[in-house]
């Protein structure tokens, strides 16, 4: 159990991991921090791929006080070299007395941290039984690397009575000015962002990472899941293919100038079978593995959304609610009865977090 001072430091590290969203893959998002007494004497996280890990940056921060603290430290300190040295051997070398993490690392290669700090005589404790201190800190890291898969992630834009547009295939915009610079924070921490090709015509949207004070390392690639591959290559998506890839995942009915003409423009075009009609989606994911995508975001559309929940294939759902009433006439998010935040299959996030008018819940499938 964490007594009311460790939870304390640990929920702080967790905010300073989050700080290096979109600049750290595909390293993991840490934070850490030192405290004598009950004073921080140092903080730190890991604020770019190939950079000084967190625990590093927090005992260069806090000099001479490092000696004889304790490090609340998010992940499990590495125990490996890499790009930088273990931080298992750093802490030992600069003279904590104490460490504290939230989550065992799920790497073969780096993991044994804890082991190598109690065998230098440093005491030790971790993992926590509290996932928003550690695996939620960075969940697609934790999720891709136990299970060998795609992490997938849901965003969704709903109305007080839970519809998504006016009306079928017109582009309806919900949420505000804030609510959309988070989408855009979000997204950056993803490999990739998917839709489906329904959304791609109605919405011609971008599917790219902008409004930030920083472009992410590695720009999301953007997925498209098309049964017949007709898509329009004249779309925003298309014409700015030079800054990030465009990768299409087709039925096996596509026919042979439809993936002709996608890759003449550019795309990334991978074929996989159909289960009736539809792109058989578990092939989708492994396809993204393949190609090195471990976290995608599908942004659309709900009959999408829907089919992934349906498939148990979800893992986070970002739920963004607006006060506005599209009313009886307008298309529904989900089939009656299968939202899933009303489902004991999920389990919500924190608090809710509001950006101007509209409210944003996270909701994880149980464990």
């Amino acid at each position: 159990m964490l007594d009311e001072r460790d939870k304390k430091w640990l929920t702080y590290a967790a905010k300073l991991a989050i700080k290096g969203r979109g600049r750290v893959h595909p390293n993991p998002m840490v934070g850490c921090v030192l405290v004598k007494g009950n004073r921080m004497v140092g903080e730190g996280w890991h604020q770019e791929y190939g950079s000084n890990h967190a625990e590093v940056v927090a005992t260069t921060n806090a000099q001479a006080d490092a000696i004889g603290s304790t490090a609340y430290v998010t992940l499990e300190p590495c125990n490996h070299e890499g790009k930088t040295g273990p931080c298992s051997e750093h802490l030992i070398k600069v003279g904590v007395k104490k460490v504290v993490f939230a989550a065992s690392d799920p790497g073969v290669a780096a993991a044994g941290g804890a082991k190598r700090l109690k065998e230098a005589g440093i005491e030790v404790r971790g993992p926590v039984d509290d996932f928003s201190l550690g695996e939620g800190v960075d969940p697609a890291f934790f999720y891709s690397a136990r299970y060998e898969r795609t992490y997938l992630a849901l965003k969704l834009a709903v109305s007080k009575d839970d519809k998504i547009a006016e009306t079928v295939g017109v582009r309806t915009f919900l949420t505000g000015e804030q609510a959309n610079t988070e989408v855009h924070r979000i997204r950056s921490g993803f490999d990739g962002i998917v839709v489906g090709a329904n959304t791609l015509r109605a919405d011609d949207p971008f599917l790219t990472v902008r409004e930030l004070p920083y472009e992410p390392r590695l720009p999301p690639a953007r997925i498209v899941i098309s049964s017949d591959g007709d898509l329009c290559i004249q779309s925003n998506l298309f014409g700015s293919i030079g800054r990030s890839p465009v990768l299409v995942i087709a039925g096996e009915t596509t026919s042979a100038s439809s993936i002709n003409r996608l890759r003449s423009a550019g795309a990334i075009v991978e074929v996989v079978k159909c289960v009736g009609k539809r792109v058989d989606l578990v092939e989708s994911l492994q396809v993204m593995w393949e190609k090195g995508l471990k976290s995608v975001m599908c942004e659309g559309g709900a009959e999408l959304a829907q089919a992934f929940c349906a498939l148990d294939l979800a893992q986070r759902l970002y739920l963004f609610r607006t006060g506005r009433i599209l009313g009886p006439k307008a298309v529904p998010v989900f089939s009656k009865g299968s939202l899933p935040w009303n489902s004991n299959l999920w389990e919500q996030r924190g608090n809710e977090v509001n950006f101007g008018e509209d409210v944003l819940t996270i909701y994880d499938r149980e464990r």
